[in-house]
C-alpha cells in the first residue's frame, strides 16, 4: 500500500513544542503522527528533481559523530543542504576530543560559534542529554550509546506506515541483540505509544533485565515469536557494544535466531521485513530474504531517513531565534 503524495504541513511550535529531539520517550501519539505527516511530505519533494527549499537558509548544522556512520550522518547532511542550511560535518577523529577536550568544552567551544542546529552521535547513554543543556541551539540526538535514536524508530515508522497505512494494531516483532541497541528502545517506545503490539525476539543474553517491563511480549524462540507478525524487524548484532561472550558461535546464532524463508513462513504472508543496517548477511539476516523488494523494505528505510530527518530539522526550526516561514 502506497501512501498518496501529501500536502506540505506546515512547522508548528504549538504542535511540535519541544527545542530539542533527544528521545522518542517523552513524546505524544499526536507529537510523534505530527512528524510523520511532515516525513511523508518531504518523500515526495526528494523525488523531484529539484529537492531544496530555503526554509534553513542563513542557518548551520553541525553534525558532531563520536561514533562513525555512514547512514546517519550522511541522512542528515542530504537533509540539511536540502532545507539550505550551511552543513559542517565532524568526527571525534578530527577534534580536540583526541587532545583531551572534555565534552563539555567541545559543546562550550561549539556554542561559542552559535550554530543553530547540533547533531549528535555518542557512545554513551546520556552525552547527547548532557551536552543539550550545555548549548543555546537546538540538540537532535543521532544515537547515544545504548539508549535511543529517535530518528531511526521514526524512520521505521514512517516505511511501515506507507507500506500498512497504519501503526495501531499491528503486530511487530524486533528481533535480535535487544540488550546492546538504542533501535530496539526507541522503536518499542514509539510503537507502544502508537498503539502497535510489540514482541522482543533474543536469546536469554541479549536481552535487558526486566524486558517485559518495556511493554513487549518476550519470546526465546523465533517461530513462536513470529507467529502472526506483521513486521519482523531484525538488529544487528553489535559486537563492538559487547563485553565477553553473549552468543556461542556466530553460525549457532544464525541457526537459531537468523532470519531465513523457513523462519519467516511463520509470519503472515504479506509480513515486512526491515532492518536498520549495517546487515550482517548470513548473521542476522539471509541474503535472499534481504534481497527480496516483495517482503524486504531495507532500501526503502534509508530513503525515509532523509525525509524524516528533514521534518525533524523542519519541526525544530520553529522554535530556533528569529524563525521566519521560508517558502517550500
Amino acid at each position: 500500500m502506497t501512501a498518496p503524495a501529501p500536502a506540505a504541513v506546515a512547522a508548528s511550535p504549538e504542535r511540535f513544542p519541544h527545542r530539542d529531539l533527544l528521545g522518542i520517550e517523552g513524546l505524544t501519539a499526536e507529537q510523534i503522527g505530527y512528524l510523520l505527516d511532515k516525513s511523508d511530505s518531504y518523500v515526495a519533494q526528494n523525488r523531484q528533481v529539484d529537492k531544496r527549499s530555503a526554509l534553513l537558509r542563513g542557518r548551520t548544522l553541525v553534525n558532531l559523530f563520536f561514533e562513525s556512520s555512514t547512514r546517519t550522518r550522511t541522512s542528515f547532511e542530504l537533509a540539511g543542504k536540502r532545507l539550505g542550511a550551511d552543513v559542517i560535518n565532524m568526527s571525534a577523529e578530527g577534534s580536540s576530543i583526541k587532545k583531551g577536550e572534555t565534552l563539555i568544552d567541545t559543546a562550550m567551544t561549539l556554542n561559542a560559534m552559535h550554530p543553530d542546529v547540533l547533531v549528535v552521535r555518542h557512545q554513551e547513554s546520556g552525552a547527547v542529554s548532557l551536552l543539550a543543556q550545555k548549548v543555546s541551539c537546538a540538540v537532535i540526538n543521532a544515537g547515544d550509546g545504548s539508549h535511543e535514536h529517535p530518528t531511526q524508530a521514526l524512520l521505521d515508522a514512517v516505511t511501515i506506515r506507507r507500506r500498512k497505512g497504519r501503526l495501531r494494531g499491528l503486530v511487530v516483532a524486533i528481533c535480535g541483540d535487544i540488550l546492546h541497541s538504542r533501535v530496539a528502545r526507541s522503536n518499542i517506545h514509539l510503537l507502544n505509544i502508537m498503539g502497535a503490539r510489540v514482541r522482543v525476539i533474543a536469546p536469554p543474553t541479549l536481552l535487558p533485565t526486566a524486558a517485559s517491563q518495556l511493554g513487549v511480549e518476550v519470546f526465546h524462540d523465533m517461530r513462536k515469536g513470529l507467529a502472526g507478525c506483521d513486521i519482523v524487524m531484525m538488529l544487528r548484532l553489535q559486537s563492538e557494544r559487547m563485553q565477553g561472550s553473549f552468543v556461542p558461535s556466530i553460525s549457532e546464532y544464525f541457526h537459531f535466531y537468523g532470519l531465513d524463508t523457513e523462519k519467516l513462513a511463520y509470519a503472515k504472508p504479506d509480513a515486512m521485513v526491515m532492518h536498520p543496517g549495517p546487515m550482517n548477511r548470513g548473521v542476522e539476516i539471509d541474503t535472499e530474504i534481504a534481497d527480496d523488494i516483495s517482503r524486504s523494505a531495507i532500501a526503502e528505510q534509508v530513503e525515509m531517513g532523509v525525509a524524516v530527518r528533514m521534518a525533524v530539522l523542519d519541526a525544530l526550526s520553529a522554535r530556533l531565534p528569529n524563525f521566519a516561514p521560508a517558502a517550500h
